[in-house]
């Protein structure tokens, strides 16, 4: 018998990354490239964690670079499911620079939707999100607007 719903915590991710010399750019900060693979994998886990089937990257959406980050910095990504439909997933994932005494500085903020697949590499359905606080209850309801968003882009052709 499959769950029909999971809560936002059975899913959430985080993991914990030092940028090293090989994760820079020619301007001494981590690489943008190497930054969305990151939260890619972390918003690919807690998709799969959700869903618990495998999934794939459907777009990524307002990604955005807030500061920089040097090398030795200690990066703290987080990732969580905002929104589900039939068969896509919003999952929001935050970067943050934890400093030695633990205070956390964003960096980066994501939206990816991620699609459920069944053993054919079809979308297949995945389980309802069930709310538990009013942060997941905010969090929904601005994700149903970024969602109509996008649906009023793509009609336009945007």
């Amino acid at each position: 018998m499959s769950i029909q719903s999971r809560k936002v915590s059975e899913s959430m991710v985080q993991t914990v990354h030092m940028v090293r010399p090989n994760h820079l750019n020619g301007a001494g900060r981590l690489f943008g490239g190497i930054l969305v693979q990151w939260i890619d994998e972390i918003a690919g886990l807690v998709a799969k964690r959700h869903a618990r089937m495998n999934v794939t990257t459907a777009s990524i959406d307002n990604l955005s670079f807030l500061r920089g980050a040097y090398q030795n910095d200690v990066i703290v990504i987080v990732g969580k499911v905002t929104y589900v439909g039939r068969t896509s997933m919003e999952v929001k994932v935050d970067t943050y620079i934890e400093t030695i005494d633990g205070e956390m500085t964003p960096i980066n903020h994501a939206y990816f939707t991620m699609v459920g697949l069944g053993p054919d590499d079809k979308p297949v359905p995945v389980p309802r999100l069930e709310l538990e606080t009013d942060e997941d209850r905010e969090e929904w309801e601005k994700a149903k607007m970024r969602k109509e968003l996008k649906m009023r882009r793509k009609e336009e052709g945007i």
